[in-house]
């Protein structure tokens, strides 16, 4: 399968899409140690004291922007893997995996530094344009077979 242009160029950007996701869970969990805001009781017993089980609004933050790139890099994997199968223009796929790539970092980087609005909602919004154009080329390469 590596030996499918497309299918490569895939794998390139979804491996560094899972990177990206292990990077955001040590920055939370980074956050939750600096900040002494542990979710588990036996956490914060070992780093001071039961006091520190408790929320932080930047931990909850990191927290929401991991979840985040759950919610939406998880169907991206799937999807990806799919429309690379459909024997797409090597171009235009690097286009898409790319396009969503960059819309998720700028996203991360929106979501961790607080930046003003509407800077993640439009790098959510530009991620999801080569989802929908993945989509609607799978559903028509595969219409015939339903």
């Amino acid at each position: 399968m590596l030996g499918n242009p497309v299918f490569s160029c895939f794998v390139f950007y979804g491996t560094l899409l899972i990177l990206k996701m292990y990077i955001i869970a040590i920055i939370t969990g980074q956050v939750r140690l600096r900040k002494k805001a542990f979710a588990n009781p036996e956490d914060a017993m070992r780093h001071g004291g039961e006091q520190f089980c408790r929320e932080d609004r930047y931990v909850e933050r990191c927290r929401r922007a991991h979840l985040n790139d759950l919610e939406n890099i998880l169907p991206f994997l799937f999807l990806g893997a799919i429309y690379s199968l459909t024997e797409p223009s090597l171009a235009i796929a690097r286009g898409h995996f790319l396009i969503f790539f960059l819309g998720r970092v700028v996203h991360s980087v929106a979501y961790l530094l607080a930046l003003k609005a509407p800077t993640r909602s439009l790098a959510y919004i530009i991620a999801q344009v080569p989802c929908v154009s993945m989509v609607i080329q799978i559903l028509i390469t595969v219409a015939s077979y339903a």
